[in-house]
């Protein structure tokens, strides 16, 4: 995992193909928290990405280990369960 001290807020999160996933919020624990707006369907909340995802953080960009299609669908809820598991 990388330094996730190293994250600063309105970084952009990106897939390990280069793909946008989103932009920092804040880092919360071990967890980067996603601003709103990135959230897909569900703009009403945040959205957290695990920081055991992060491969490298550079310049302005958040480097995650999955590609961008993948790691979408390991975004979490504040709760910590999996967004695609959360009934709407």
């Amino acid at each position: 995992m990388a330094d996730l001290t190293a994250i600063k807020e309105h970084m952009e999160i990106i897939g390990a193909d280069g793909v946008h996933i989103g932009t920092v919020d804040k880092v919360e624990g071990d967890r980067i928290k996603m601003s709103k707006a990135d959230s897909g369907s569900h703009q009403d909340h945040h959205h957290y990405i695990s920081g055991g995802l992060v491969a490298d953080v550079e310049g302005n960009q958040v480097r995650l280990s999955a590609n961008g299609d993948a790691a979408v669908l390991l975004e979490e809820e504040k709760g910590g369960e999996a967004v695609a598991e959360k009934p709407e």
